[in-house]
Protein backbone atom coordinates (compact mmCIF):
# COMPACT_ATOMS: atom_id res chain seq x y z
CA UNK A 1 0.00 0.00 0.00
CA UNK A 2 1.18 3.11 -1.00
CA UNK A 3 1.22 5.58 2.16
CA UNK A 4 2.51 8.44 0.79
CA UNK A 5 -0.31 8.69 -2.06
CA UNK A 6 -2.58 7.69 0.93
CA UNK A 7 -1.16 10.78 3.30
CA UNK A 8 -0.96 12.99 1.00
CA UNK A 9 -4.67 12.81 -0.14
CA UNK A 10 -6.31 12.84 3.31
CA UNK A 11 -4.33 16.24 3.69
CA UNK A 12 -5.28 17.85 0.74
CA UNK A 13 -8.92 17.22 1.28
CA UNK A 14 -9.49 19.21 3.82
CA UNK A 15 -7.74 21.88 1.50
CA UNK A 16 -10.07 21.42 -0.76
CA UNK A 17 -13.64 21.30 1.41
CA UNK A 18 -11.81 24.16 2.77
CA UNK A 19 -11.56 26.69 -0.32
CA UNK A 20 -14.73 24.98 -1.59
CA UNK A 21 -17.02 25.82 1.62
CA UNK A 22 -15.86 28.75 2.80
CA UNK A 23 -14.42 30.77 -0.08
CA UNK A 24 -16.41 32.95 -1.98
CA UNK A 25 -16.00 33.16 -6.03
CA UNK A 26 -13.03 35.09 -6.04
CA UNK A 27 -11.08 33.08 -3.72
CA UNK A 28 -11.81 29.61 -5.68
CA UNK A 29 -10.98 31.73 -8.93
CA UNK A 30 -7.69 32.68 -7.49
CA UNK A 31 -7.00 28.97 -6.12
CA UNK A 32 -7.52 28.07 -9.43
CA UNK A 33 -5.60 30.63 -11.13
CA UNK A 34 -2.62 28.67 -8.93
CA UNK A 35 -3.58 25.60 -9.73
CA UNK A 36 -3.11 26.66 -13.36
CA UNK A 37 0.22 27.84 -12.95
CA UNK A 38 1.99 25.46 -11.42
CA UNK A 39 -0.15 22.44 -13.97
CA UNK A 40 1.23 24.88 -16.75
CA UNK A 41 4.78 25.21 -15.43
CA UNK A 42 4.79 21.19 -15.59
CA UNK A 43 3.63 20.73 -18.76
CA UNK A 44 6.19 23.30 -20.38
CA UNK A 45 8.88 22.09 -18.17
CA UNK A 46 8.14 18.14 -19.53
CA UNK A 47 7.68 19.64 -23.30
CA UNK A 48 10.64 21.57 -23.11
CA UNK A 49 12.52 18.06 -24.01
CA UNK A 50 10.89 18.64 -27.49
CA UNK A 51 10.03 21.85 -27.82
CA UNK A 52 10.37 25.73 -26.88
CA UNK A 53 7.16 26.64 -25.53
CA UNK A 54 5.96 30.45 -25.56
CA UNK A 55 5.94 30.34 -21.76
CA UNK A 56 5.23 34.50 -20.89
CA UNK A 57 1.71 33.53 -22.58
CA UNK A 58 1.07 30.47 -21.20
CA UNK A 59 1.02 32.19 -17.51
CA UNK A 60 -0.44 35.32 -18.50
CA UNK A 61 -2.98 32.97 -19.93
CA UNK A 62 -3.17 30.89 -15.90
CA UNK A 63 -3.71 34.25 -14.32
CA UNK A 64 -6.53 35.16 -16.52
CA UNK A 65 -8.68 32.33 -14.13
CA UNK A 66 -8.31 34.88 -11.33
CA UNK A 67 -10.57 37.11 -13.07
CA UNK A 68 -13.39 35.42 -14.41
CA UNK A 69 -15.54 36.43 -11.77
CA UNK A 70 -15.03 40.53 -13.37
CA UNK A 71 -16.45 39.78 -16.40
CA UNK A 72 -20.46 40.00 -16.46
CA UNK A 73 -22.09 36.65 -17.30
CA UNK A 74 -24.03 37.93 -20.38
CA UNK A 75 -20.48 38.67 -22.45
CA UNK A 76 -18.72 35.75 -20.50
CA UNK A 77 -19.51 33.11 -23.67
CA UNK A 78 -18.11 36.30 -26.03
CA UNK A 79 -14.89 36.76 -24.38
CA UNK A 80 -13.65 33.00 -24.02
CA UNK A 81 -14.54 32.29 -27.43
CA UNK A 82 -12.67 35.24 -28.75
CA UNK A 83 -9.87 34.40 -26.26
CA UNK A 84 -9.34 31.35 -28.49
CA UNK A 85 -8.14 32.94 -31.89
CA UNK A 86 -6.69 35.56 -30.09
CA UNK A 87 -3.74 33.49 -28.32
CA UNK A 88 -3.41 31.78 -31.53
CA UNK A 89 -2.99 35.16 -33.36
CA UNK A 90 -0.59 36.21 -30.79
CA UNK A 91 1.56 33.34 -31.20
CA UNK A 92 1.95 33.45 -34.94
CA UNK A 93 2.60 37.44 -34.15
CA UNK A 94 5.65 35.56 -32.04
CA UNK A 95 6.63 33.47 -35.06
CA UNK A 96 7.07 36.51 -37.32
CA UNK A 97 8.41 38.81 -34.47
CA UNK A 98 11.04 36.70 -34.16
CA UNK A 99 11.83 35.55 -37.83
CA UNK A 100 10.38 31.89 -37.37
CA UNK A 101 13.12 31.67 -34.14
CA UNK A 102 9.97 30.57 -32.90
CA UNK A 103 8.51 27.75 -34.69
CA UNK A 104 5.60 26.28 -35.73
CA UNK A 105 6.15 23.40 -33.57
CA UNK A 106 6.62 25.89 -30.69
CA UNK A 107 3.61 27.54 -31.04
CA UNK A 108 1.50 24.61 -31.16
CA UNK A 109 2.53 22.66 -28.33
CA UNK A 110 2.34 25.91 -26.25
CA UNK A 111 -1.23 26.54 -27.57
CA UNK A 112 -2.05 22.84 -26.65
CA UNK A 113 -0.91 23.38 -23.11
CA UNK A 114 -3.28 26.49 -23.00
CA UNK A 115 -6.14 24.64 -24.28
CA UNK A 116 -5.40 21.53 -21.73
CA UNK A 117 -4.48 23.51 -18.85
CA UNK A 118 -6.17 26.79 -18.79
CA UNK A 119 -9.24 26.27 -20.51
CA UNK A 120 -10.24 22.93 -19.20
CA UNK A 121 -9.19 24.67 -15.75
CA UNK A 122 -12.11 27.49 -16.74
CA UNK A 123 -14.77 25.08 -16.56
CA UNK A 124 -14.26 24.18 -13.06
CA UNK A 125 -14.63 27.84 -12.71
CA UNK A 126 -17.50 27.83 -14.61
CA UNK A 127 -19.27 25.00 -12.48
CA UNK A 128 -18.62 26.82 -9.47
CA UNK A 129 -20.26 30.08 -10.64
CA UNK A 130 -23.63 27.96 -11.70
CA UNK A 131 -26.90 28.12 -9.44
CA UNK A 132 -26.28 25.51 -7.18
CA UNK A 133 -22.73 25.65 -8.15
CA UNK A 134 -21.26 24.63 -4.79
CA UNK A 135 -23.34 21.67 -5.03
CA UNK A 136 -22.61 20.74 -8.04
CA UNK A 137 -19.12 21.41 -8.45
CA UNK A 138 -18.38 18.25 -5.79
CA UNK A 139 -20.01 15.97 -8.86
CA UNK A 140 -17.27 17.00 -10.55
CA UNK A 141 -14.91 15.83 -8.32
CA UNK A 142 -16.49 12.43 -6.78
CA UNK A 143 -16.09 11.62 -10.76
CA UNK A 144 -12.92 12.51 -11.06
CA UNK A 145 -11.39 11.61 -7.48
CA UNK A 146 -13.66 8.59 -7.03
CA UNK A 147 -12.98 6.79 -10.06
CA UNK A 148 -9.22 7.07 -9.35
CA UNK A 149 -9.63 5.81 -5.89
CA UNK A 150 -11.83 2.67 -6.73
CA UNK A 151 -9.42 1.97 -9.75
CA UNK A 152 -6.22 2.64 -7.18
CA UNK A 153 -7.70 0.22 -4.73
CA UNK A 154 -9.61 -2.47 -7.01
CA UNK A 155 -6.68 -2.35 -9.77
CA UNK A 156 -3.94 -3.03 -6.93
CA UNK A 157 -5.30 -5.93 -5.17
CA UNK A 158 -7.53 -7.82 -8.41
CA UNK A 159 -5.95 -6.26 -11.57
CA UNK A 160 -5.00 -9.11 -13.69
CA UNK A 161 -5.72 -7.42 -17.38
CA UNK A 162 -3.46 -4.76 -18.59
CA UNK A 163 -6.07 -1.94 -20.15
CA UNK A 164 -2.51 -0.07 -22.20
CA UNK A 165 0.62 0.34 -22.69
CA UNK A 166 0.10 4.16 -22.16
CA UNK A 167 -0.70 3.38 -18.13
CA UNK A 168 0.87 0.12 -17.79
CA UNK A 169 -0.10 0.19 -13.99
CA UNK A 170 -3.93 0.25 -14.88
CA UNK A 171 -6.36 -2.08 -15.31
CA UNK A 172 -9.29 -3.58 -17.02
CA UNK A 173 -10.59 -4.51 -13.56
CA UNK A 174 -9.55 -1.01 -12.02
CA UNK A 175 -11.13 0.82 -14.79
CA UNK A 176 -14.35 -0.55 -14.72
CA UNK A 177 -14.65 -0.53 -10.59
CA UNK A 178 -13.38 3.09 -11.21
CA UNK A 179 -16.60 3.89 -12.78
CA UNK A 180 -18.94 2.24 -10.54
CA UNK A 181 -17.60 3.48 -7.61
CA UNK A 182 -17.42 7.30 -8.65
CA UNK A 183 -21.26 6.33 -10.04
CA UNK A 184 -21.81 4.88 -6.30
CA UNK A 185 -20.68 7.97 -4.71
CA UNK A 186 -22.31 10.52 -6.79
CA UNK A 187 -26.17 8.43 -6.05
CA UNK A 188 -25.01 8.37 -2.25
CA UNK A 189 -23.97 12.20 -2.43
CA UNK A 190 -27.46 12.84 -3.98
CA UNK A 191 -29.20 10.95 -1.74
CA UNK A 192 -27.41 14.10 0.97
CA UNK A 193 -28.27 16.74 -1.40
CA UNK A 194 -31.94 16.07 -1.91
CA UNK A 195 -32.92 15.46 1.72
CA UNK A 196 -30.91 17.66 3.49
CA UNK A 197 -30.42 20.66 0.86
CA UNK A 198 -33.91 20.68 -0.41
CA UNK A 199 -32.52 19.92 -4.01
CA UNK A 200 -34.87 17.64 -6.19
CA UNK A 201 -31.91 16.08 -8.19
CA UNK A 202 -33.11 12.85 -10.33
CA UNK A 203 -31.05 10.18 -9.49
CA UNK A 204 -31.21 7.98 -12.80
CA UNK A 205 -29.16 11.30 -14.89
CA UNK A 206 -26.78 11.45 -12.03
CA UNK A 207 -25.86 7.73 -12.41
CA UNK A 208 -25.78 8.68 -16.27
CA UNK A 209 -23.96 11.77 -15.62
CA UNK A 210 -21.46 9.56 -13.46
CA UNK A 211 -20.95 7.08 -16.13
CA UNK A 212 -19.74 9.77 -19.09
CA UNK A 213 -17.67 11.85 -16.47
CA UNK A 214 -15.61 8.84 -15.19
CA UNK A 215 -15.40 7.52 -18.92
CA UNK A 216 -14.12 10.79 -20.18
CA UNK A 217 -11.78 11.10 -16.82
CA UNK A 218 -10.25 7.87 -17.79
CA UNK A 219 -9.15 9.31 -20.95
CA UNK A 220 -7.61 12.60 -19.15
CA UNK A 221 -5.93 10.55 -17.20
CA UNK A 222 -5.09 8.64 -20.30
CA UNK A 223 -3.82 11.55 -21.91
CA UNK A 224 -1.64 12.89 -19.55
CA UNK A 225 0.40 9.78 -19.11
CA UNK A 226 0.45 9.53 -22.85
CA UNK A 227 1.96 13.03 -23.00
CA UNK A 228 4.50 11.74 -20.44
CA UNK A 229 5.19 8.92 -22.25
CA UNK A 230 6.02 10.63 -25.11
CA UNK A 231 8.66 13.22 -23.16
CA UNK A 232 10.17 9.86 -21.53
CA UNK A 233 8.98 10.80 -17.80
CA UNK A 234 7.42 9.33 -14.84
CA UNK A 235 5.79 12.24 -13.12
CA UNK A 236 5.13 15.78 -13.97
CA UNK A 237 6.65 16.67 -10.94
CA UNK A 238 7.03 15.21 -7.51
CA UNK A 239 4.85 18.86 -5.81
CA UNK A 240 2.86 15.71 -4.33
CA UNK A 241 3.90 12.84 -2.65
CA UNK A 242 3.10 9.65 -3.80
CA UNK A 243 0.93 11.39 -6.75
CA UNK A 244 3.28 13.07 -8.50
CA UNK A 245 2.77 16.79 -9.92
CA UNK A 246 -0.42 19.37 -9.77
CA UNK A 247 -1.09 17.58 -13.42
CA UNK A 248 -0.66 14.22 -12.35
CA UNK A 249 -3.63 15.19 -9.60
CA UNK A 250 -5.80 16.91 -11.90
CA UNK A 251 -5.28 15.35 -15.32
CA UNK A 252 -9.03 13.43 -15.06
CA UNK A 253 -10.79 16.45 -13.13
CA UNK A 254 -9.85 18.99 -15.74
CA UNK A 255 -10.78 16.61 -18.74
CA UNK A 256 -14.20 15.92 -17.84
CA UNK A 257 -14.88 19.47 -16.40
CA UNK A 258 -16.66 20.68 -19.85
CA UNK A 259 -18.57 17.39 -20.44
CA UNK A 260 -19.67 18.07 -16.77
CA UNK A 261 -20.98 21.73 -17.08
CA UNK A 262 -22.60 21.23 -19.99
CA UNK A 263 -24.34 17.81 -18.41
CA UNK A 264 -25.08 20.34 -15.23
CA UNK A 265 -27.01 22.67 -17.17
CA UNK A 266 -29.46 20.41 -18.02
CA UNK A 267 -30.22 20.04 -14.42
Amino acid sequence: MDIKRITSGLLGFPLVLIILLLGNKIIVDIALAIIALLAMSEYFNAIKKVAKPVEWLGYVSCFSIAFIHIVPQEYLNMVVTLSVPTILIILFAQVIATEMRTSFKDIAYTFLGIFYVVFFIMFVAFINGMPNGNILIWYALFAAWGTDIFAYFIGKYIGKHKFSKVSPKKSIEGCIAGTIGAILMMIVYTYVVNKYLGMNYSYLFIAGTGLILSLVGQIGDFSASSIKRFVDIKDYSNLIPGHGGMLDRIDSLIFLAPFAYALFTLL
